[in-house]
């Protein structure tokens, strides 16, 4: 877990830097999914089934979404690779509070943007607040001990 949040700490600092995930990132997310599936005991079926099939899923939406030009390509895989490790209770925890953070971080890019007076539409570097998301469920269960 601990090297999940690194990667997601990487992943956040570089979509704030330029506002690309990069495919070596997400690919790494994805492929160390299944190492965190035999430490924790995972049996293939249907729990890994379950997994890819979420993880599948997630990435079929939100490509639908990336289609639109709502999200971006970088932010669609890492939510793919990143439902491939939380169970999909922790997926609907990990989509509303992304949600919620995704509001903040726009807050925070339109005003950024028009205090300095920049040209366009803002980017929104909405890798970060996927990160922030799963840094959270990844911290939850060591930081609440009462759950």
């Amino acid at each position: 877990m601990a090297l999940l949040a690194a990667l997601l700490i990487m992943a956040a600092i570089t979509d704030l830097r330029s506002r690309i995930i990069s495919n070596r990132l997400n690919i790494a997310i994805a492929l160390l999914a299944p190492l965190y599936w035999l430490t924790y005991g995972l049996a293939p079926w249907p729990d890994m089934a379950v997994q890819l099939l979420l993880g599948a899923g997630v990435f079929g939406l939100f490509s639908i979404l990336f289609a639109f030009g709502w999200m971006g390509g970088g932010d669609v895989k890492l939510l793919a690779a990143l439902a491939l490790w939380f169970p999909w209770q922790g997926m609907v925890s990990l989509l509303v509070l992304m949600a919620v953070l995704g509001g903040v971080v726009t807050l925070a890019t339109v005003i950024h943007h028009r205090a300095t007076r920049r040209l366009g539409q803002p980017e929104i570097p909405y890798g970060v607040a996927i990160a922030l998301a799963a840094l959270w469920l990844v911290g939850e269960p060591y930081l609440n001990h009462f759950a």
